[in-house]
């Protein structure tokens, strides 16, 4: 199964609560700067959704934003444009496209390391009900191709695979490490030519 349009969600450190406004200006910047690989165009305030997309940058071939969806704070990277190559490099460009986000943020004046993420926990999507439904079928079809990339993401660590299989929602993944990781580290991880096959 060949997927696109992969989306990841890195969660927000502890239970505080986010001014989610204090996220315009910063966005606005990263829109001045181009900081990113993708081409990006514009901020959409959401703070009046309850448990929503919150803050979005809007994006050409992605968006950015930081979201509250099921009441869990965090920075969301939303594939939009179709990406060659394979499934692993489609987890491997969203990924490492969230950790970057989340490095600007936690090292960003403004924000004054109030916003610090998780190190061993995010979430995957894919976000096409056409070439992922969220089915049994699609799970079994994705898993080795999960676990390969999950075994070079956190190597030396065992992980876990989470499927929410509610018909309802989107396929999707929570994605846990025994250990954190920073992001750093899951960077280079996943530049690395080298994997690890550790089990689950």
């Amino acid at each position: 199964m060949e997927v696109q349009h992969v989306n990841v969600k890195l969660f927000l450190e502890g239970d505080h609560e986010v001014d989610f406004g204090i996220l315009i200006p910063v966005f606005h910047s990263w829109i001045r700067g181009q900081l990113f690989e993708e081409l990006l165009i514009d901020v959409a305030d959401y703070r009046h959704v309850a448990a929503g997309p919150g803050i979005v940058l809007v994006g050409h071939q992605a968006n950015y934003s930081l979201d509250n969806c099921d009441g869990r704070p965090g920075v969301r990277y939303n594939r939009k444009a179709l990406l060659a190559g394979s499934n692993q490099d489609r987890f491997r460009q969203a990924v490492s496209a969230a950790l970057v986000a989340c490095q600007h943020l936690e090292a960003n004046e403004i924000l004054d390391g109030n916003i610090r993420f998780n190190q061993r926990e995010m979430e995957l999507w894919v976000n096409d009900r056409l070439l992922a439904p969220n089915t049994q079928d699609t799970y079994r079809a994705l898993e080795p191709d999960l676990e390969v990339f999950c075994s070079k993401l956190f190597v030396g660590a065992s992980y876990h695979l989470h499927w929410n299989s509610d018909p309802g929602r989107l396929f999707s993944l929570k994605i846990s490490s025994d250990r954190g990781f920073p992001s750093n580290q899951l960077l280079g991880n996943l530049s690395s030519s080298n994997g690890s096959n550790e089990a689950r």
